[in-house]
């Protein structure tokens, strides 16, 4: 099994893998461990990543990047209409309200979703990974902010279906930087001690967050976290690009703003210019040819101006830090570090503002831009049964507070609940119990909305059906079991109703019953209960507290003796008293995608890819009738000059050089049978003549093989004659044969190469190297079993010998030492392979 984590960035990506023992980053096809979020489409094929990245400025319109901002938003989303502005490609209203993106693909203007778009990078990293690991990849955990709202977080899930990918966690990108931190402290204080705390702050292109975590060994528990989903890297060279528009308005009289183009070019030199800056004090040049109008622009900027510039924004720094410390209920001494992450934290602005509020030194121990992957990589082979790691259990929490609403019979036709607080500790379940007669909706949405930066604060509504009153006209007791998964989405987990057979006990009239008791807290009412472990571990828990509120520590193991009251209730539900009966819940979610548009992405990215493989081996076709021009061309006028009639060099030039212009005309765009068949055509000419060159080439060495052999053979053959004792054992007959064969062999190649030495360069052999090695082998076959044959000794002689060597010595009789002597005998016969003695 593969462990894989992504860090989907909003300009980069990043792919760690689990392998030899650790985690390591893994590099692309272009040996760069950072992938661009970029993606090209073209007339005939896609280009991802690096490939893409560099068509930013020629194919402007139809290059995709800073589409994050995108996910789980409807069109007309406030965000999605501030992006439009700044992105150089056409975004549009999609079927289902959501924003699509529009370019030209395969010669014609094609919307895609940005699921689809996502799912295409995706795909990319997937490939990559496969490539890196040599083994199909499935499981992984992607990074998302940690202030996606559900609708978000969903469609990031459904990009990675797209992309064939199984996402064990989406997990949140300070948790993730968390995890890589922690994992591997030896020193971290045990549980029964006061946590280590420790803040990471992540600053990326697009957005800023923070987080407070507590450490104890082996346990990590996010207690807060805050963020500006609007202050990033970019907003530093947004700054830059409007202030050298207008300078170059004023100096150039050109207006960049008005060409795309331009504007790209003009971005692309500002992040270059703002990381010199980080490093650099002094006035730096910005300088760009044929910019617009074929003129060449200049300037210049140090970081005194380039801080003053962005004062506004070093501002929104401290913020999110203040409120992050009031939330986890901290003071700046119980902060122990610092840790930063990200590529804005390097400018030294942003460093000074976080110095300045928690008066401390700010710790860079963690590598600022794969953190992030490493961390999720980490949470991948915790989760992966293929892996073993250390155990690390992991609390993150919830980042908005969300509330239940439902219809009631009172008054006011309503009632609320808010089921999950701000920062509450997530994965987690709670069973909240109802008294109703029939049917009823759950409304969920986030209670405040001026904390989510999202402009709808619905998350979905839940109907519980089939719900009755029970056979005595009563109020059916319905459970109803909430849960924010593992992916920090909110669902209504399951609902069930207990049914009466016979009535026993008293029963309340209330409307709803919820009680926010935690474990081991309230002894007074006590059931059995299913808790669902949110890291895939379903046992069964008894839980002394009231069954409304289900907590879910991520896993830990709660057991606790069950009382006599559980005992008897135990048994009246086993008597059949009282049943419990799984309800149907019918979910509807904002902003969902449906099974069938998913289904339909899926399919369309697998037809992108089968694209993608047929222009690439049509190309592969292509190139090689252009390498082969190139390549014999070079050859016949050099090494294959020799080999060819003049005639011949200049029939095959005309034809090489026809070839050529086809290609360059009406040859430039054809499938990949036609570059198939023009190369076969081709190699038909040039192959005879490839063949007598390596023919000429190799026959020296393979005729001096054969000839060295042959008179090996003929020492031998002398040495018999000579009664050589080495091979007085040969056998007369088949020596005879031997030397019938050598002598017919002298006959073949003397005949062969006084044939070949009449022939010209130009001219077909008479004998090929091949026959030439495979008469050198019938050779050997035929004769080294023969001359080679092992002189047989006689065995009785080394048994007479060892017997001897046994024999009675110092005044021992020859009976006392008989039994040694034979198994001495037989020990040392059996090993010389001679003889076996019983």
């Amino acid at each position: 099994m593969s462990v894989v984590g992504i860090d989907l960035g909003f300009l980069n990506c990043y792919v760690a893998v689990a392998r030899s023992g650790g985690i390591e980053t893994i590099a692309n096809e272009y040996s760069d461990r950072c992938t661009p979020a970029c993606i090209s489409l073209g007339s005939r094929t896609r280009a991802i990543g690096n490939a893409a990245k560099s068509q930013i400025v020629t194919n402007v319109r139809n290059t995709i990047h800073g589409f994050k901002k995108l996910h789980g938003r409807s069109f007309d989303d406030p965000i999605v209409q501030t992006e439009r502005v700044r992105l150089p490609y056409e975004l549009q209203k999609m079927p289902n309200g959501s924003a699509g993106i529009k370019v030209r693909y395969l010669e014609e203007d094609r919307p895609f979703a940005v699921e689809q778009v996502t799912g295409m990078l995706l795909a990319k990293l997937k490939e990559t990974s496969e490539n890196a690991l040599k083994k199909p990849v499935a499981d992984c955990v992607i990074s998302i902010p940690s202030f996606f709202t559900d609708a978000e977080r969903r469609s990031v899930m459904a990009a990675a279906q797209v992309a064939g990918l199984n996402c064990l966690r989406l997990m949140n990108e300070t948790t993730a930087v968390a995890l890589a931190y922690g994992i591997y402290k030896q020193d971290l204080p045990p549980l029964d001690e006061k946590p280590r705390n420790v803040v990471f702050i992540d600053m990326g292109h697009s957005a800023y967050q923070v987080s407070v975590c507590a450490f104890n060994k082996g346990k990590l528990k996010v207690l807060a976290t805050t963020f500006d989903p609007y202050l990033g890297g970019r907003n530093f060279d947004e700054a830059l690009v409007d202030y050298f528009c207008d300078e170059f308005k004023t100096k150039y009289k050109i207006n960049v703003k008005e060409n795309s183009r331009a504007l790209l070019r003009l971005y692309q030199e500002c992040e270059k210019l703002k990381k010199l800056m980080s490093a650099n004090a002094s006035d730096l040049p910005l300088n760009i040819e044929c910019f617009m109008n074929d003129l060449d622009v200049s300037s210049k900027m140090n970081r005194a101006q380039f801080e003053q510039l962005c004062a506004s924004l070093f501002a929104r720094v401290e913020p999110p830090l203040k409120a992050v410390m009031e939330q986890a209920n901290l003071q700046r001494e119980d902060i122990s570090s610092i840790e930063i992450v990200g590529g804005a934290t390097r400018i030294p602005a942003v460093k000074e503002q976080i110095t300045k509020f928690f008066l401390k030194d700010i710790s860079t121990t963690l590598n600022a831009d794969e953190a992030v992957a490493r961390g999720c990589a980490l949470q991948c082979a915790i989760l992966s049964p293929a892996f073993k790691v250390r155990e690390f259990s992991i609390t993150d929490l919830v980042p908005y507070s969300i509330t239940l609403r439902w219809k009631t019979s009172f008054e006011d036709g309503t009632g609320e609940c808010e089921v999950f607080c701000k920062n509450h500790p997530a994965p987690f379940s709670k069973v909240i119990t109802f008294h109703k007669k029939e049917p009823f909706d759950l409304e969920a949405f986030y209670t405040n909305l001026h904390e989510v930066p999202y402009p709808d604060p619905r998350i979905g509504s839940f109907t519980i059906q089939n719900v009755f009153p029970q056979s005595d006209g009563d109020s059916s007791k319905v459970k109803v079991k909430v849960r924010v998964n593992i992916h920090g989405i909110f669902s209504v987990a399951s609902a069930s109703v207990i049914e009466k057979q016979n009535v026993e006990g008293d029963h309340s009239d209330s409307p709803m019953e919820t009680e926010a008791t935690f474990k081991n807290e309230n002894k007074d009412d006590v059931d059995k209960m299913q808790v669902d472990q949110e890291e895939g571990v379903h046992q069964k828990v008894h839980a002394e507290h009231t069954p409304e509120e289900e907590i879910d520590h991520t896993g830990a193991k709660t057991k606790t003796a069950p009382s006599e009251k559980q005992e008897r209730l135990n048994q009246t539900i086993k008597k059949g008293k009282v049943k419990s009966v799984d309800l149907p819940i019918q979910s509807t979610l904002c902003r969902q995608l449906g099974q069938d548009l998913l289904n339909s992405y899926i399919e369309n990215e697998g037809k992108m890819i089968m694209q993608d493989k047929l222009e690439k081996e049509r190309n592969d076709a292509k190139n090689a009738v252009e390498e082969y021009v190139y390549d014999f061309r070079d050859r016949l006028g050099t090494v294959y000059e020799k080999f060819i009639t003049p005639e011949d060099m200049s029939k095959l030039s005309s034809i090489l050089e026809d070839t050529e212009n086809w290609l360059y005309e009406e040859g430039e765009d054809q499938p990949k049978q036609v570059y198939v068949d023009k190369l076969q055509e081709l190699k038909k000419y040039g192959q005879p003549i490839q063949m007598r060159y390596m023919e000429h080439e190799e026959r020296p060495k393979a005729l001096n093989d054969l000839g060295k052999k042959i008179q090996l053979v003929m020492k031998v053959i002398e040495a018999y004659r000579n009664k050589d004792e080495r091979y007085d054992h040969l056998d007369p007959a088949e020596m005879e044969k031997v030397e019938k064969y050598i002598s017919d062999a002298m006959i073949w190649l003397n005949t062969k190469m006084n044939a070949q030495n009449k022939l010209s360069l130009t001219q077909e052999p008479v004998v090929k190297v091949s026959e030439i090695v495979a008469k050198s082998k019938e050779l050997d076959n035929f004769c080294n079993p023969i001359i080679y044959k092992p002189k047989v000794e006689v065995a009785e002689d080394k048994t007479k010998a060892n017997s001897e060597h046994n024999g009675p010595m110092d005044g021992q009789s020859g009976t006392e030492t008989k039994p040694d002597a034979t198994k001495d005998s037989t020990q040392h016969t059996k090993s010389s392979g001679e003889m076996e003695v019983d």
